[in-house]
């Protein structure tokens, strides 16, 4: 499990989106819509908007966190969501830990 500090700035968030079925990875290089859902361990859902890793081939897409994205020390899920014309696909909810900076 991914781990980070609370206000990380520039950790990557990097999801693959398979099939259920056979779990072989799905091309989501025509992706029109790449975002992450993220859900903080109150509870609270945000979306931030993707990237792909590479070219999208590979399944991937990641997103790099900000000052402030992460504040809330605990357990957080993660779930890509890509659009393309062949329909909405969505990776295996991740899960990540944000732990107290001392600093902070």
């Amino acid at each position: 499990m991914l781990t980070m500090r609370d206000n990380d700035i520039g950790v990557t968030i990097r999801l693959t989106v398979k099939d259920d079925a056979d779990q072989s990875v799905i091309d989501v290089s025509g992706a029109s819509t790449k975002q992450i859902l993220f859900v903080d361990p109150a509870g609270v859902k945000s979306t931030e908007t993707a990237a792909f890793s590479t070219d999208g081939t590979n399944g991937q897409i990641e997103y790099v966190s900000t000052d402030g994205d992460f504040s809330v020390i605990g357990t957080w899920k993660a779930q890509a969501k890509i659009v393309t014309g062949l329909g909405t696909y969505r990776s295996k909810p991740a899960r990540f830990a944000v732990h107290v900076a001392l600093d902070s």
